[in-house]
């Protein structure tokens, strides 16, 4: 029996398509709209647990695709520190060998932020718990052989994290990684441990 998670990042921002780094931006007009056609398309297990980042845009998605989620600080984006809600172009000019650093070392971070190394291990930590935890229901469910399923609402930051965790990869390839607004990604533990699947065609 394995356990079955299925990641989806928010739909875009604002910020996002100005080049900015997050500062807990809303979804807009655009962004609602990309999430309310989502809805149709996505098709998310009736019986899932769902969780969602604390972020305004990840809340605002998780509603616009009908889905009554928990909030989980732990599903929080990557923090930015210093860059948060600054344009990248602005640090390219201001701030050129911290931006590479950061972009090429998964130990650099924004200054008073977190390292994209940082972030692997919270999210780590995140999908054991929740495997453990899903363990644990499926285990009292005494009419059925299916472990329920997980859905978290949440970054494409974290959904990266969380390939990268599911493979046992180094932090290292996150610049390798892309993930869109609307992405999902499914990700099962077995007695292999965390494994990366395609999304399953009903849940895209």
């Amino acid at each position: 029996m394995d356990a079955r998670l299925l990641l989806v990042s928010h739909a875009s921002t604002a910020a996002q398509r100005a080049g900015r780094f997050p500062a807990d931006d809303p979804l807009d007009a655009r962004g609602h709209a990309e999430a309310e056609a989502a809805r149709t398309r996505v098709a998310l297990p009736d019986d899932a647990a769902v969780f969602v980042s604390p972020a305004a845009c990840a809340r605002e998605t998780a509603l616009a695709l009908g889905l009554a989620a928990t909030i989980d600080d732990t599903l929080a984006d990557l923090n930015y520190g210093s860059w948060q809600g600054r344009r990248l172009a602005d640090l390219v000019a201001e701030a050129p060998e911290a931006l590479a650093a950061w972009t090429r070392d998964p130990d650099a971070a924004p200054h008073g932020g977190e390292s994209f190394s940082q972030l692997v291990k919270r999210m780590g930590t995140w999908l054991d718990a929740r495997h453990a935890a899903i363990m644990g229901t499926a285990s009292s469910l005494s009419n059925t052989n299916r472990a329920p399923h997980v859905v978290a609402i949440t970054h494409a930051t974290l959904l990266r994290a969380a390939v990268v965790h599911a493979l046992g990869a180094s932090p290292a390839v996150f610049p390798r990684i892309e993930i869109g607004p609307l992405s999902v990604i499914e990700l099962r533990h077995s007695q292999r441990g965390w494994t990366w699947w395609p999304a399953s065609p009903a849940s895209i």
